[in-house]
């Protein structure tokens, strides 16, 4: 899963923003921070569902899988920062977030 949301990351940067990209990984108990900043100012958005779109559901999976995301504006260029438990939940779900 951590590959999975540092590669829809660092891939976005690298696609979307000019100059360099930095990652962060840093852990802290049972969760594994991912930040990646780049230079673009644009936020990232997630598109609404649908089912005949091919491609671009990146941002959407990284949203599904990790605990928590954040998209914030630096006074240069933009972080985004996701956080993946580290540790399944007691009951079987990867991001230890519950079910809607």
């Amino acid at each position: 899963m951590t590959q999975l949301v540092v590669s829809e990351l660092v891939t976005n940067a690298r696609k979307y923003a000019p100059g360099p990209v930095l990652l962060d990984l840093l852990i802290t108990g049972n969760l594994l921070e991912v930040a990646v900043w780049d230079s673009g100012p644009v936020l990232p958005m997630a598109r609404a569902a649908d089912v005949g779109r091919v491609g671009q559901h990146g941002l959407e999976i990284v949203m599904a899988v990790c605990r928590s995301f954040e998209a914030r504006r630096e006074p240069v260029g933009k972080r985004i920062t996701a956080h993946i438990a580290l540790l399944d939940d007691p009951g079987g779900l990867p991001s230890g977030r519950p079910l809607l």
